[in-house]
């Protein structure tokens, strides 16, 4: 009796582990099909090696570096007298300590500007304020305001350029009527679900080393402009654009002249590339610093004017982040609930009254702007504890509000 029950624990071992083997080959043959033999075998090899994204990945992965420029800019040091309630007090969470959120999420930092001035400057988990963080969709935001410069420098025309005028290899395939006003809004239609089915295009577009062959296989599902629908393809899409746009210099190089050296980036940041001279993966995956990242808030808030240099129009900034009217769709109900009222160009749009917005990515990367406090917050961590997105950005109004 003994042995035949060891002989049905090991055949139902020996079933489990086939069955996974299995599901792994099926999950990596989808990979090779819709990445290419190439692309799809180095997406489940990084996959096998590093496993899910973190916001480490930047160290795995090609890339291409940033380097600031030689007179950095720095934030004044909080003054004397300033102050950052030590409870956070909102209806959604209740009374918390800020710091209790901050351990309990593994926040590496965090960061809050008013008026120029740093109110709060915080390090956790080995990290320091020279240390770089993958940003992940926060990086989206930083690839609007590129597409806003390339506008400014005449290197694209207009939002309303067609993607086929970039792209020819699209035309007569149900994108002629696609622009690149679709891929800022999230309004393009094709037929990308952003989810973590392994069979989907989602997990193995973060991992392929041929992001074009990819995006030169997706398909229409609505017409352009007829719903919203979040996906990292329509910004992968828009990396393809700005590359061509741009070639031979590469969207990396751009953003450092347009961005990391007008700026005065105290720090290096780096770019993860799909393969060695490839293309930049401008929907998730640029690492830098805390301070660095709120100097793009700051770029914002001061309506893309810097040290008296106008970097971005105002009218570029102003249209980003005051749009209306993008709900119908696939909307998070979270945001919903959180009265997120809008999606603009890769910003999330807050509170109408408040005038608030964000830059959001996995695992609780923010960058959030309150113009009307002139303040300034930025989190980077390895999750976002037991807040959800909704929580975290009323936390930062709430300090925004009460921060003096």
């Amino acid at each position: 009796m003994i042995r035949l029950r060891r002989k049905r624990v090991v055949w139902f071992v020996a079933a489990l582990l086939g069955a996974i083997v299995l599901a792994f080959m099926a999950v990596f043959a989808r990979w090779f099909v819709v990445a290419g033999p190439q692309g799809g075998f180095d997406a489940a090899q990084r996959f096998v090696r590093h496993g899910t994204t973190t916001i480490d990945d930047f160290k795995h992965y090609p890339g291409r570096h940033l380097t600031p420029g030689e007179r950095p800019y720095r934030f004044a040091e909080r003054a004397v007298g300033r102050f950052v309630p030590e409870v956070v007090e909102i209806a959604e969470m209740g009374g918390r300590h800020l710091d209790d959120v901050l351990i309990a999420s593994e926040t590496i930092a965090f960061l809050i500007v008013k008026d120029d001035s740093i109110l709060l400057e915080r390090y956790d988990g080995g990290h320091t304020a020279a240390s770089l963080s993958q940003y992940f969709s926060v990086t989206k935001s930083i690839t609007s305001a590129l597409i806003g410069a390339a506008i400014d420098d005449g290197i694209i025309r207009s939002i309303d350029q067609g993607v086929v005028e970039f792209v020819p290899e699209f035309v007569g395939r149900g994108f002629d009527h696609l622009t690149i006003r679709h891929l800022l809004t999230m309004t393009s239609g094709v037929d990308y679900a952003e989810d973590d089915n392994p069979f989907g295009l989602h997990v193995p577009f973060n991992y392929t080393s041929d992001i074009e062959r990819m995006m030169l296989a997706f398909r229409m599902h609505v017409e352009p402009g007829r719903q919203y629908r979040y996906k990292s393809g329509d910004v992968g899409l828009l990396s393809l654009v700005l590359s061509r746009a741009l070639a031979p210099k590469t969207i990396a190089t751009y953003a450092e002249e347009r961005l990391w050296r007008p700026l005065g980036m105290e720090y290096e940041a780096v770019w993860s590339l799909d393969r060695d001279g490839g293309l930049e993966k401008a929907w998730c995956c640029l690492a830098g610093t805390a301070r660095d990242l709120a100097k793009i808030g700051w770029l914002y808030l001061a309506k893309g004017e810097w040290n008296g240099e106008r970097i971005l129009s105002s009218t570029w900034i102003e249209n980003s982040v005051a749009l209306e009217g993008v709900k119908a769709g696939v909307w998070p109900a979270d945001f919903r609930a959180a009265g997120f009222r809008s999606y603009g160009y890769l910003w999330w749009l807050l509170d109408k009254e408040e005038g608030d917005y964000l830059a959001q990515g996995k695992d609780g990367q923010f960058l959030y702007v309150n113009p009307t406090r002139k303040t300034i917050i930025v989190r980077l961590g390895r999750h976002t504890g037991d807040l959800r997105t909704s929580q975290w950005a009323s936390m930062f109004r709430f300090l925004a509000e009460n921060a003096r």
